[in-house]
């Protein structure tokens, strides 16, 4: 910083204040320390900043995703980060995996790193333990599955919805044999969408007792295999309900094993990679997670700008994706 205030002719507490975005500073001045600092390459130390910028701010957020891996997550990552890149912030991310250990890991190396703000995917039965954290005033937005245990914001997919939506679809074109194929029933997403399920064939009048259902399947190898077992008893389901992305690349995977994929109906909750090129292609109930993402950071920024109103929870709405394979008729039986 020294170096910078030699070569653009100013003090180092006028570097300071440039670097700091402080007010009061001439146009000309910030022109010639930009300038300075460009010519010798110079970064701030944003640790020894953090401790002399005016706000008391360090211009992050944290980020914990379910899975960097699933495109879900990924574009609720993206949608933070070209929010947060307009306002000079920048994001930390990691990854939950669904491990109550790992958030709270996760979420400890952001609180240290002074992070201005969190936006969540959380997994542990209670979120309690951030309860100091709202108190100090850091603005923590929850997405995709709501907290327990605190009141704060939170965004979210109306899952138990959407859920019944795809569950419906199937029932209008004379389904009766529909099975369930969840995804972990500690997680609250699943929970709701198996809820969803359940309550749209009661209202339909048709009995729950008979349908298949399989939960605590995770991703593609364990969904594959639960599909194969349906077709090996005596009543396989003439469609399936699958509640999760990776659940649903494991059904077509097994479905086009055994050459079913014409005669069984299928629809997924949230889309998957490549599902419109399918033959034939997949219908799914579509989740927005660039909206979560998006609407997620604008809540920390008006939490950070002063709006102090009372913990709001934003539902984004799904919406039914019609591509041929929700759309198959009952096969003959006999």
């Amino acid at each position: 910083m020294r170096h910078v205030a030699a070569l653009a002719g100013v003090g180092v507490k006028t570097v300071s204040r440039v670097i700091n975005g402080e007010p009061n500073v001439s146009a000309a001045t910030i022109a010639k320390v930009e300038a300075a600092a460009r010519t010798l390459d110079y970064q701030p130390d944003l640790h020894a900043g953090n401790l002399r910028r005016a706000d008391g701010r360090t211009r992050t957020l944290g980020l914990l995703v379910g899975s960097v891996d699933n495109p879900f997550s990924g574009a609720v990552h993206r949608a933070v980060e070209d929010a947060a890149l307009a306002r000079g912030v920048s994001v930390f991310a990691s990854s939950l995996d669904d491990d109550p250990d790992r958030e709270q890991e996760a979420v400890s190396a952001f609180l240290r790193r002074r992070v201005d703000g969190l936006i969540l995917t959380t997994i542990s039965e209670s979120q309690a333990y951030l309860a100091p954290e709202l108190r100090r005033g850091t603005p923590v937005v929850f997405v995709d599955r709501e907290p327990a245990g605190i009141t704060s914001d939170a965004v979210v997919s109306d899952n138990a919805d959407g859920a019944a939506l795809a569950t419906r679809h199937l029932l209008e074109r004379g389904h009766r044999r529909i099975a369930y194929l969840g995804d972990r029933h500690d997680i609250q997403t699943a929970r709701e969408r198996h809820r969803g399920y359940l309550d749209e064939l009661g209202r339909a009048g048709v009995s729950t007792r008979g349908q298949q259902v399989i939960e605590g399947l995770h991703d593609e190898a364990t969904s594959r295999a639960a599909t194969l077992a349906l077709f090996d008893g005596p009543n396989p389901p003439t469609a399936i309900f699958s509640s999760q992305n990776l659940v649903t690349i494991g059904v077509i995977r097994a479905l086009r094993e055994l050459g079913r994929q014409h005669d069984t109906a299928l629809v997924g909750f949230d889309d998957v990679p490549l599902g419109d090129l399918l033959e034939p292609g997949v219908t799914v109930v579509a989740q927005n997670p660039q909206a979560i993402g998006r609407i997620a950071a604008e809540r920390v920024f008006a939490r950070l700008d002063g709006d102090a109103s009372a913990a709001a929870r934003t539902t984004v709405p799904t919406r039914l994706l019609e591509r041929g394979s929700g759309e198959i008729a009952p096969r003959a039986e006999g």
